[in-house]
């Protein structure tokens, strides 16, 4: 077990701990509790408290003690809780019968979580000598519209660190958050040109998500990097754009668009784009400049060009599967593009050689974020970091 391994497997064994000293807490509650109502009945509220009153505050102390020791140590080694639940906590922690509920809530995410991290890593200690993942042409991993490659930040969430610890080894696209299809293209080009001057590795496996997929295709059909790529796979990316982009687009007041561009680019100079572009970038998602875009690039023979091409879609199941503002634009994108991951329809997603769509039978499905492990969460039905690893496993298996 390498150095990170060890502090994962330390931080789940203190979440256990905690999680086991709050079930303590509550068993021990309840017995108490139907003890002390027995002596009530028994011997009349007054007479209980005189008779029982230094057992009571003994027994009172000692739960204080277990209580707090057991809900710091989930708070702070429990990465499934997020803000979310540790706020609920704190805001019902003096309602009574609710901040038994919420707690009983924090226990049972809190052992999943151990549950699941602690399987995750028995899994990656039993195959670390295979490297499943480690492919003949490194990862280029390319982000969507609105982010960067942020170092402490990561875009694709835990996905990067799982590839790695199974052999992969990866690259990032580093490009504008937000530009033109055909400005990102250029810089995919120069970056992907670079990545290849500076190690020598003659070819990239490329797995791009959302807009970062049109980036990509235009790249490859304008820019001469074919001979640099070995495999390209797209994650719901819309091909064919986006309907309820065009709606928002030309509906919306001018005014509103351009205080909304303005402040978007603004803000993403002082993080670090050097000419952002709101409007372009999302101009570039609608269904018409998609169209436009799709026809040029399918012109390109990847086969031809021995590209290996692979589409990847998703679908939520409704709204509350997604978090915000995936959860706000779904019912929006339905309408316009029938049954989609928050942003993406799923007939825009279709793409490539091999096409891949994700449903998840549980009840919230995958969103848009969850491809990308935006919110770091485990979700019931489909681990996305396995995905991921199956993926690139399959990249290695073609022999790329």
């Amino acid at each position: 077990m390498d150095k990170e391994d060890k502090k994962t497997n330390v931080r789940l064994n203190v979440l256990i701990v905690g999680s086991v000293l709050l079930s303590i807490f509550l068993v021990l509650l309840t017995i108490a509790c139907v003890m002390l109502i027995a002596q009530i009945r028994e011997l009349g509220f007054r007479a209980c408290l005189e008779e029982y009153w230094k057992p009571i505050l003994l027994f009172s102390a000692m739960e204080f003690i277990i209580f707090w020791i057991g809900i710091v140590m989930i708070y702070i080694t429990g990465a499934q809780l997020g803000i979310k639940w540790r706020v609920i906590g704190a805001l019902c922690g003096m309602i009574p019968v609710v901040n038994i509920i919420v707690l009983i809530k924090l226990i049972s995410v809190s052992f999943a979580e151990a549950a699941f991290e602690k399987k995750k890593l028995r899994v990656d200690q039993k195959r670390k000598n295979l490297q499943i993942c480690k492919t003949k042409y490194p990862l280029f991993m390319v982000h969507g519209v609105f982010f960067r490659d942020y170092k402490h930040f990561n875009y694709w969430g835990r996905v990067p660190a799982e590839l790695i610890k199974n052999g992969a080894t990866i690259y990032y696209g580093d490009h504008q958050s937000a530009a033109a299809v055909e400005d990102s293209a250029e810089e995919l080009a120069k970056r992907i040109r670079q990545i290849i001057s500076e190690t020598g590795c003659e070819k990239l496996n490329v797995i791009a998500h959302s807009k970062g997929g049109l980036d990509m295709r235009m790249a490859i059909a304008r820019e001469g990097i074919a001979p640099y790529i070995a495999s390209i796979t797209t994650v719901c990316t819309p091909h064919r754009g986006c309907e309820f982009a065009d709606y928002l687009l030309y509906k919306a007041p001018e005014a509103v668009k351009d205080q909304v561009a303005n402040a978007y680019n603004s803000a993403l100079r002082k993080l670090g784009d050097p000419d952002p572009d709101f409007i372009a970038g999302v101009t570039d998602l609608t269904a018409e400049r998609c169209r436009e875009m799709d026809a040029e690039t399918s012109l390109f023979d990847y086969q031809k060009a021995g590209i290996y091409t692979h589409g990847v879609g998703s679908a939520m199941k409704k709204a509350s599967g997604g978090q915000f503002p995936l959860n706000m634009s779904y019912h929006l994108v339905n309408r316009f593009d029938g049954k989609n991951d928050g942003l993406v329809g799923d007939k825009s997603s279709v793409w490539g050689q091999d096409y891949t769509f994700l449903e998840n039978n549980k009840k919230r499905g995958i969103s848009h974020g969850d491809m990308i492990d935006l919110n770091r969460e485990n979700i019931p039905g489909f681990d996305v970091r396995e995905f991921y690893v199956k993926l690139v496993e399959d990249l290695k298996n073609r022999g790329l």
